[in-house]
């Protein structure tokens, strides 16, 4: 015969037991997580998803990239399209049920070393909140959204998604034969959106002209890419530092060359609005790439900038040369990662589409010696004709060089 107290264990259990096998209303935090997880796996189901849903104001958090618009070349043919196209990039997130950044705060400021004045000083601190909250927001599968296009004559409306399980919408639009010309920039918005006022610019770019595909981290911002606590600190930490000389030597370059211009990085996509940010107080506007890699610690922030850049740049310039094949390009980066390798070897597959290549020798970081050889420099571009590339500390060397590009114009 059973204890006393285990006749009360057996009929708590059995209490619970009947509980469990009752039918009960799920809580909101049960409707949410169902919900989240159909819409994970429904996304899978690609672009005709049944599943999928519209994105609201009050539920999701919408990012919409600025893009440039291209005419479709057929490089066989001696005419051009004169459709415009653009590549159309949303990131979409959850608003509601964010996740609390402080701990992630502490254990980045705590790993560069923030203490005494500077770790209580709460601007540095709001920083670090700020740019860490994209890693930690949960995305938004299966998703779409309506995107005004206010061309001329008339604006026009497209559908874009859904999103994959990443929350990315990534899509080719076909707005026709608009009346835009050379240099243009709009304002697309996100329809019924309403004062969220979700907007992004398009710059429309003719088939011909120059191109400029620039790297950012130290390239034109300072990043230390090859300190790691150099990297978190000025990544979330620090307010962003232009490399000294390059805001005016780029607005010497568009002055002169009046190109498109695409900045590439391997950051991950998540650092979007604090590189954009950066890029429009100091640079001239232009398309940023980023990568569609996110970190779960911050080890792998580091890996995102330091691993197969070469092979991810490679990608995205034969992707930016599929839109623009006709145009001259300017390819600028820098000593720390693979841009020397990566830009010669584009170089050696289009030699008629690579005009010109600048990198940044990296002398204020520690432990460049070796990058900074100048046996790297000529393996890398040993079948690259010496009149196209060339190496700078100070961006005051390259205005002689640059004059020499805008001649070309003159030539044709």
């Amino acid at each position: 015969m059973p204890h006393k107290s285990d006749e009360l264990s057996v009929a708590e259990a059995e209490k619970e037991v009947h509980e469990a096998s009752t039918p009960t209303s799920p809580t909101p935090a049960q409707e949410k997580r169902g919900s989240t997880l159909i819409s994970f796996f429904s996304s899978f189901l690609g672009p005709k998803n049944p599943l999928a849903q519209p994105a609201e104001p009050h539920k999701q958090t919408v990012w919409l990239l600025d893009n440039t618009a291209y005419q479709p070349v057929n490089e066989d043919a001696n005419e051009n399209h004169l459709c415009w196209h653009a590549e159309v990039v949303a990131y979409i997130f959850e608003t509601e049920g964010r996740k609390d950044a402080g701990n992630l705060v502490a254990a980045i400021a705590d790993h560069i070393g923030l203490d005494g004045e500077v770790g209580n000083h709460d601007e540095a601190r709001q920083r670090i909140a700020e740019r860490v909250q994209p890693f930690l927001d949960q995305v938004s599968p299966a998703r779409t959204v309506m995107l005004q296009v206010p061309t001329s004559p008339r604006a026009q409306s497209h559908g874009l998604g859904p999103s994959d399980r990443n929350g990315i919408v990534s899509q080719t639009v076909d707005m026709g034969e608009v009346g835009m010309y050379d240099g243009e920039v709009v304002r697309p918005r996100l329809q019924d959106f309403g004062d969220e006022a979700v907007s992004m610019s398009t710059t429309f770019a003719a088939p011909e002209g120059w191109l400029v595909v620039s790297d950012i981290d130290d390239t034109i911002k300072r990043t230390m890419t090859p300190e790691p606590t150099g990297v978190i600190r000025t990544t979330f930490a620090d307010i962003p530092e232009p490399i000294a000389g390059m805001p005016e030597f780029y607005k010497y370059v568009h002055a002169e060359l009046f190109p498109a211009w695409f900045y590439l990085s391997a950051s991950p996509h998540n650092l979007y609005p604090f590189l954009h940010d950066f890029l429009d107080e100091h640079y001239s506007p232009g398309t940023l790439v980023l990568r569609d890699y996110s970190w779960m610690d911050i080890t792998g922030l580091i890996k995102s900038l330091t691993e197969q850049t070469q092979e991810y740049k490679l990608d995205r310039l034969e992707k930016i040369r599929g839109w623009f094949p006709r145009r001259r390009v300017l390819c600028i980066g820098d000593s720390t990662q693979k841009d020397p390798e990566a830009y010669a070897e584009m170089y050696s597959r289009y030699p008629e589409w690579i005009h010109a290549i600048i990198i940044r020798k990296v002398k204020d970081v520690a432990g460049m010696e070796e990058k900074n050889e100048p046996g790297r420099f000529e393996k890398a571009f040993e079948y690259v004709p010496s009149h196209i590339w060339t190496v700078f500390e100070d961006p005051k060397e390259l205005y002689n060089f640059v004059d020499g590009l805008g001649m070309e114009d003159q030539a044709l």
